[in-house]
């Protein structure tokens, strides 16, 4: 799995011209999946993402978790971030898991998420053409990918 947190003060994401899913301060989280991802790989992120100090202190220094600010995290899927662009200039996709495998991990993903956490997560819907509005916090941009973890 690949994800990309965007630390905010807020972020939506809209379908239709229609808000689906709003948050305050907290993370924004887009997630590819690819097809050797698993129950593991979603334990790790789940808790790394919930323990990564990326909140400000009282001193103004990213010391807290996510967990301490009591921030929101909104994910949404994004099969574009296992894009390839080896070869020519339109990006490949075939690292990106077919819907009947990344839906199911997308679900599970957002649900243990939200366990770890201790409140449910905002989501997009998976496969829907949407759009994300967010005003990126610091800026604060962190990617990390499972295959990438040692």
């Amino acid at each position: 799995m690949r994800i990309v947190i965007q630390r905010t003060k807020h972020a939506s994401v809209s379908i239709g011209g229609r808000v689906k899913s709003s948050i305050g301060p907290g993370m924004l989280i887009l997630v590819g999946i690819e097809d050797t991802d698993g129950a593991e790989d979603i334990d790790w992120l789940c808790r790394k993402i919930v323990h990564l100090r990326i909140f400000d202190d009282e001193n103004g220094v990213m010391n807290r978790s996510i967990l301490e600010s009591g921030g929101d995290i909104l994910v949404v899927s994004q099969f574009t971030l296992h894009a390839s662009t080896k070869k020519g200039n339109r990006p490949s996709y075939i690292r990106a898991a077919r819907p009947e495998i990344s839906i199911p991990l997308y679900e599970q993903f957002c649900n243990e998420l939200g366990i770890a956490l201790g409140k449910p997560v905002s989501t997009g819907q998976f496969g829907a053409d949407m759009q994300v509005e967010l005003l990126n916090d610091g800026p604060v941009t962190i990617c990390m990918d499972t295959k990438q973890k040692e």
